[in-house]
């Protein structure tokens, strides 16, 4: 079974976009971020790979967040996520949300909502 990490909201300080998780219950002891990004059209969500010892956990960005995503991007601010127990830099993000984009745009593959989604957004 998939262990999901699901973002509950989102809030700035100076640097960083902190994209809040609901709470867990599996341990985050040694996560670590992949830099590795992929796509749930299915709950128009960008999922970032985590990857522990053992296993990949998997943060569900959905669309709702995604504003404040291309916002981080776009004035090079870093994106941390922040549960009860870890904050982690979320590495690489910009290089994978702009490879997603370029492949959701214009690919039908994907889905027609998650399309118009990406390109309102971004």
């Amino acid at each position: 079974m998939q262990k999901r990490i699901e973002i509950k909201q989102s809030s700035w300080n100076e640097q960083q976009l902190l994209l809040e998780a609901s709470p867990v219950s599996f341990p985050l002891d040694g996560v670590i971020a992949s830099n590795q990004m992929l796509v749930d059209s299915d709950n128009l969500a960008f999922i970032y790979k985590l990857e522990t010892a053992s296993e990949f956990l998997y943060v569900s960005i959905k669309d709702d967040y995604w504003a404040d995503i291309n916002q981080a991007i776009q004035e090079k601010k870093a994106v941390v996520l922040v549960t009860k127990d870890v904050a982690l830099l979320l590495t690489n993000m910009e290089e994978e949300i702009d490879y997603l984009i370029e492949n959701i745009r214009d690919n039908a593959n994907y889905g027609e909502e998650m399309e118009k989604r990406v390109n309102e957004i971004f």
